[in-house]
């Protein structure tokens, strides 16, 4: 007999999935909840993950998107979307942000309690993304803020104060360029067709028209026109030509070869003699003929395929270079203030790996020597007869004492708030513990300059755009602290995780090859390698011009070759995401309070002496 579930939260998402069914007009649709982005796939919708205690946070964030996510099920045609779909990037992400925010205008005239789950939805992506501090029209992401202005005409409706400042932040451009055409906005709602034409003349209106391609709708003009012609020529009697050359070609298909042979052959002959009237390059012996510079290395050792359009503005730099001392010390303060609370419960779980860790020093001892250290064991017997043999002891080198731990931080705009502050923290106590007993650490971060692209993207665009240009972001790799560096002298370094503005985009796969290559430059005999991470690789302006999976691809690349060569022990934390699909040794927690529990486990569990309780603390897939 199966025994009922406890957990408050199943009654909830029960319920939420079969409205979402209803919502959707789609009684097969299989609901599920899950750390990994939401979305969906066929059949199967995704939505956040709501956990035991059910915040009000996490509630209002999954019906906003179970919202979201149902409406566009039902009042999207992807057929339909896909025949005017643009073909310049930028085009194509205006029409897909007004789309969407047609099919949420649309589901909430119909039903009216769908548009403040979806107000709570849009707030929490807001200020994930940090739009409620952007000043600068720049900043601001045009298509966010065109699909902000459509929801807002269309519903009437004030949007949350982060993305209310970046519609308004745009809003009179649009507004002046396309005044004529939004004012047919109520009239197409209701017509996707009739919108995907009112949007196109909007990308047009602001600038972007020669993104939009080909119109559709005259392409099918064209297509019926051809259609009639072919019909009549079919009728006609043999209208190929005067000189009859393609009906010999058909007719002689061997001579036509040989001319072809002939031909090709004539022109290697007329190459070779400029080759020989251009100089006596080719009567050089072969010995002194000029070398080739050597073709260059590849940006990636695990994939030499991966590309970078440009690494001219890459920047590996250290904490103290971004901010002023006394900026450093404010913002440090200020991340002691947030995670107050905290402290104890982190403090008392490294002071749990320190005792564990240095339980095997105390183990690490020799006894019975000829020499060494007075054993006080043997103490009596040595003062009753002082030629007692073996009655020295030594200590042992521990396995942890020539061992280097560093710890890579996921920078992304998406850890901002409690998530990076915990993960300062817990960087700053664990660095401490393990120094205290003999273990270097290093702490990295990584993160880009730039939203958008930066300066690498404007070269892109400048260039001519050409196809597939790889990696297509400006990178920005942080030391916050080096493993020869005392903890007391860079500890201010790790409060600039609190700037404003430092947490961008993500791109894992070379941040890890970088901590990856790091690592092995030094001399320790062990390295460990401590990804923390809330997401997989994203980079906007790299995916919108190169395949969806490009980054990944290279995550996974990168990954194999690190547990492939063996030179570094690599593992990972996932905060609110799935990190298991990536590496062997990996733990996903729900809830970022976790994240100093599972660090400590980790690491303890590398330095266990017993190999069984090391199996079992490694072997977990999942934890919270």
């Amino acid at each position: 007999m199966t025994k009922p579930t406890d957990n408050p939260a199943d009654p909830f998402k029960k319920a939420l999935a079969e409205a979402t069914k209803v919502m959707a007009d789609d009684p097969e649709l299989s609901v599920t909840y899950s750390v990994d982005p939401s979305g969906v796939s066929g059949d199967i919708m995704r939505l956040p993950q709501v956990s035991r205690r059910m915040s009000r946070d996490e509630v209002l964030q999954a019906r906003g998107t179970a919202d979201a996510l149902a409406l566009r099920h039902k009042y999207h045609d992807a057929t339909l979307h896909a025949r005017y779909n643009p073909q310049g990037e930028m085009a194509r992400e205006i029409y897909t942000a007004m789309e969407t925010a047609r099919c949420e205008a649309v589901g909430a005239r119909a039903m009216p309690g769908t548009a403040g789950n979806i107000d709570a939805k849009i707030a929490a992506e807001a200020q994930r993304l940090g739009f409620e501090q952007i000043a600068e029209q720049a900043d601001a992401p045009l298509p966010t803020a065109a699909g902000y202005l459509i929801r807002h005409l269309a519903t009437g409706r004030d949007l949350p104060p982060g993305a209310q400042n970046v519609m308004e932040l745009w809003q009179g451009f649009i507004e002046e360029q396309a005044n004529d055409t939004l004012d047919n906005l109520q009239d197409t709602l209701a017509d996707q067709a009739a919108f995907a034409k009112f949007a196109r003349q909007v990308i047009k209106d602001l600038g972007y028209g020669d993104q939009l391609g080909d119109d559709p709708d005259d392409m099918d003009d064209d297509s019926e026109d051809q259609a009639e012609e072919n019909d009549d020529s079919q009728d006609e009697p043999d209208s190929s030509g005067d000189d009859g050359s393609e009906d010999e070609a058909e007719a002689n298909p061997e001579q036509s070869q040989e001319d072809q042979q002939d031909a090709a052959q004539a022109q290697v002959s007329m190459d070779e003699m400029a080759d020989q009237e251009d100089g006596d390059d080719s009567d050089m012996p072969e010995g002194d003929a000029p070398l080739e510079p050597p073709p260059p290395a590849p940006i990636s050792e695990a994939d030499p395929d991966y590309a970078v359009y440009s690494t001219d503005f890459d920047e590996e730099i250290n904490a103290e270079d971004l901010a002023e001392p006394a900026e450093l010390e404010r913002l440090r303060a200020y991340l002691d203030q947030q995670l107050e609370p905290l402290k104890g419960a982190v403090s008392r779980l490294a002071n749990k790996l320190q005792r564990r860790l240095q339980a095997q020093q105390s183990r690490s001892w020799e006894f019975d020597l000829e020499e060494g250290i007075l054993d006080a064991g043997r103490l009596a017997r040595v003062v009753a007869n002082p030629t007692t043999p073996l009655s020295f002891k030594r200590e042992k080198d521990t396995e942890f004492r020539d061992t280097v731990v560093t710890l890579l931080l996921d920078n992304s705009g998406s850890m901002r708030g409690r998530p990076i502050s915990i993960a300062a923290i817990c960087a700053d106590v664990l660095s401490r513990t393990l120094e205290r007993c003999s273990v270097k650490v290093e702490v990295l971060g990584f993160t880009t300059r730039a939203w958008k692209g930066g300066q690498s993207r404007e070269n892109w665009l400048s260039g001519g755009r050409p196809q597939l240009p790889g990696r297509l972001n400006d990178l920005r790799h942080i030391i916050y602290k080096s493993a020869d560096t005392p903890m007391r002298r860079v500890r201010d370094n790790l409060g600039l995780m609190m700037k404003e503005g430092l947490l961008k985009e993500n791109i894992d796969g070379e941040a890890l090859e970088w901590a990856y290559r790091r690592m092995v430059a030094r001399h320790e005999a062990r390295k460990i390698l401590m990804v923390i991470s809330d997401g997989a690789p994203v980079d906007d302006s790299t995916l919108s011009v190169n395949p969806a999976n490009y980054l990944e691809k290279h995550l996974r690349d990168v990954i194999a070759m690190v547990e492939r060569r063996k030179q570094v022990e690599l593992l990972a934390i996932g905060i609110g995401h799935d990190v298991t699909r990536y590496y062997d040794r990996a733990v996903t927690i729900t809830d970022v309070d976790q994240l100093a529990g599972a660090m400590t486990e980790q690491l303890a569990a590398l330095f266990d002496s017993d190999p069984r309780a090391r199996a079992r603390v490694m072997g977990i897939k999942r934890a919270g």
